[in-house]
């Protein structure tokens, strides 16, 4: 067969067009953009979604409000409003306090003190304002029932109190005086006196004057000592007589 004959040609134009496919076919796998961009999508979605997820976890105990019931004295109402976190005491204020006259500016000297005391302490366990008696005996009742709800909602420290005596109230025979009658009465936790008050006492001219000096701290007394064997208020000597025959009225009464 003569070279130029034209089936081989043909033959070798065939070859030639067989062995370009197969070559393209090998090489088209490693060079296709749209191959290559699928394989890395996926993996940068998901790194993607990873790292929010992390917030998520940072949720620890949300802070919550707890208020305490009111608590009645002689110059007015008194409530505690707590807010909370893990179990501790963030924040303490009275969202009620006795005002007007004189009672204004002894509430802004005293409850500020009071509410730092229980933040503090983390307890109704504080100390009383001098010169504040009757609204800090207020606010460490009202702050008390403020921890008891906290503790029986179930969270933290708090609720280190709740299984402790329950609070109770005595209150003794009236005493006469010349000056009027005295009553006392007591709040009692664990056997021991935690507030003292007169829920009678003498008023009226100078009676009154009498009484707002005397009271206060014949009711100090009264929770200092834990009995009836108090000291004599000078210049209340009829009301401080009352008051202690009162108070061991009630201490009887309680079996103390």
């Amino acid at each position: 067969m003569k070279k130029s004959h034209p089936i081989r040609r043909v033959v070798l134009a065939t070859a030639a067009t067989v062995s370009g496919i197969v070559l393209l076919l090998s090489l088209k796998p490693a060079s296709d953009p749209a191959a290559a961009s699928a394989g890395g999508a996926p993996q940068q979605s998901v790194a993607g979604q990873e790292s929010p997820q992390g917030g998520s976890s940072q949720q620890s105990s949300q802070a919550r409000t707890v208020t305490g019931a009111v608590a009645s004295t002689q110059y007015g109402p008194v409530q505690v409003r707590l807010t909370l976190a893990g179990g501790k005491i963030t924040k303490a204020e009275a969202v009620q306090a006795p005002s007007g006259g004189r009672s204004t500016q002894v509430t802004d000297d005293a409850v500020p003190r009071l509410n730092q005391q229980a933040v503090t302490a983390g307890t109704a366990d504080i100390d009383t304002v001098t010169g504040a008696t009757y609204t800090s005996a207020g606010y460490k009742q009202s702050l008390q029932s403020a921890l008891d709800k906290a503790g029986s909602t179930g969270s933290g420290a708090p609720a280190s109190k709740a299984p402790a005596a329950q609070a109770r109230t005595v209150t003794g025979a009236v005493a006469t005086t010349q000056y009027g009658p005295v009553q006392v009465r007591l709040t009692l936790a664990g056997g021991k006196i935690t507030k003292a008050e007169a829920v009678q006492a003498p008023s009226g001219g100078r009676s009154t004057q009498v009484t707002d000096d005397a009271v206060p701290r014949l009711n100090q007394q009264a929770v200092t000592a834990g009995t009836a064997d108090i000291d004599t208020v000078t210049g209340a000597t009829y009301t401080s007589a009352g008051y202690k025959q009162s108070l061991q009225s009630a201490l009887d009464k309680a079996g103390g």
